[in-house]
């Protein structure tokens, strides 16, 4: 029985939001059921999104609907705010945020009291000042970014089977990726593997006339795999004829030019950046400790340094590694992390309402698999490197063990079922970005999206 009633506020509806809601409904049941107890999770998003999945998202293989999870299903005992929260006061054991509710009715913000905080609002693109990058680059955290991206390299391949300048067909079918991490690589090699593909369709756009570059400022791509398995990858992605430049950044991207350290210069109407993550701007607007690199200073128990009651796990908690080597070393903010911190904050939340002693967040690392295009991929999992199709379904199999909820493994199983027996889809749906432009055409207005004002390219 907890030692008093609390009211527990959790920021964010990501791995670490919803992990820790779920987990508090299954440790403090009967005290949620007494009133003891109240969660109450705020996010801007009514869902959260397993980001393994988008590459496949993108490529088609899985359905958007089937990469996201509903937080109203999951959290049925906690209360769910769809909204956003802009400053914390722990001092004051306060939060503003704003809703749907508060933007019309023009009323600003509110005001939002709580005994416990868990504040896990995540990351953001952590993007460079490069010429044209906010104008013309593409991101890839989301699923709308993911399934916009989907839409948006079909699209280039209609430009340029129908167009008969060949400086905007050279554009259009140039694809420039920035950054060699988890994101980057899948979602190059996952669309690149959907576009080889499409390209059947076409009866004057071949495999050949597409360019496909990916650019990583370091030597070297996918750190977590191990270098030989990075090495091979290089090698994977560089037979398919896609062209990896290491140790190279983007210079300048105006005027749908990407021109990069080494001199070349690629005309292209896509480019996506995935160039690292940083902590959420929220964690810049409260009174707890941050670090150097603005992550919140957080204990081997996931408490914030220095406070009482107030939490933190994930990519925006500098949490100390306490099985490395060396000392003052961090645990990465990957979704490996996020999962198995969040299960160890929900029970550490409850232990502290009970008055019972907490533990530490240790890890033993398991491995690391990445998918590089359908039965391809690589893998380092307790300590056996995988490769082509043994690590592809590796892969599979990892995170489908991972994604929440039974009801979402099995969609999503039957759906790699179903697209192992039947053939890939090709269709574009760009026009779900601006559904109404075609009644607004015929009811006599101006349409809302007009081809020349569109910086990425789509119509």
């Amino acid at each position: 029985m907890v030692k008093e009633r609390a009211r527990i506020l959790v920021v964010g509806g990501g791995y670490v939001g919803m992990y820790t809601a779920l987990r508090l409904q299954r440790k403090l049941k009967r005290e949620l059921k007494r009133g003891e107890v109240e969660v109450t999770v705020v996010t801007p998003d009514p869902y959260m999104t397993y980001q393994p999945f988008l590459p496949e998202a993108a490529a088609g293989s899985i359905s958007p609907r089937h990469v996201v999870v509903p937080l109203r299903r999951v959290l049925d005992r906690c209360r769910l705010v769809v909204g956003e929260v802009r400053s914390i006061d722990h001092a004051g054991r306060t939060a503003t945020l704003t809703t749907l509710a508060t933007e019309e009715e023009g009323t600003g913000t509110e005001q939002l009291s709580y005994d416990e905080l868990v504040l896990a609002p995540g990351s953001v693109s952590r993007t460079l000042p490069v010429p044209g990058l906010a104008e013309h680059g593409i991101g890839f955290k989301t699923v709308e970014e993911a399934i916009g991206l989907r839409n948006h390299v079909i699209e280039q391949m209609d430009i340029a089977s129908a167009t008969r300048d060949p400086a905007i067909r050279d554009a259009a079918l140039t694809f420039v990726f920035v950054g060699g991490g988890y994101a980057g690589v899948e979602a190059l090699a996952e669309l690149e593997d959907m576009a080889r593909y499409t390209a059947r369709y076409y009866h004057n756009v071949r495999r050949e006339d597409m360019k496909w570059i990916l650019v990583e400022a370091s030597d070297r791509i996918l750190p977590e795999v191990g270098e030989e398995m990075g090495r091979y990858t290089v090698t994977e992605l560089r037979r398919r004829n896609i062209d990896v430049r290491l140790s190279t950044r983007l210079e300048t991207c105006a005027d749908r030019i990407a021109v990069l350290s080494d001199g070349a210069r690629f005309p292209t109407r896509t480019l996506v950046w995935t160039a690292g993550v940083k902590p959420h701007p929220l964690v810049a607007a409260t009174d707890l400790p941050r670090t150097d690199r603005g992550r919140l200073k957080c204990t081997p128990e996931l408490t914030i340094e220095g406070t009482t009651r107030a939490w933190a796990a994930g990519d925006a908690a500098a949490v100390p590694d306490v099985t490395a080597a060396e000392p003052g070393r961090e645990t990465a903010p990957n979704a490996q992390h996020a999962l198995r911190q969040a299960k160890l904050l929900g029970d550490n939340i409850a232990h502290a309402l009970r008055g019972e002693p907490l533990e530490t967040y240790s890890h033993k690392y398991v491995g690391s698999v990445a998918s590089l295009g359908l039965h391809k991929g690589v893998a380092h999992v307790y300590g056996r490197k995988l490769k082509g199709y043994p690590a592809w379904f590796m892969h599979r199999v990892y995170h489908l063990s991972r994604v929440p909820t039974f009801n979402r493994k099995a969609r999503v199983l039957a759906e790699w079922t179903l697209s192992g027996l039947f053939k890939r889809e090709i269709v574009s749906l760009g026009s779900l970005e601006h559904p109404r432009a075609e009644f607004e055409l015929a009811a006599g207005g101006k349409p809302p999206h007009e081809p020349n004002d569109d910086s990425k390219g789509s119509s």
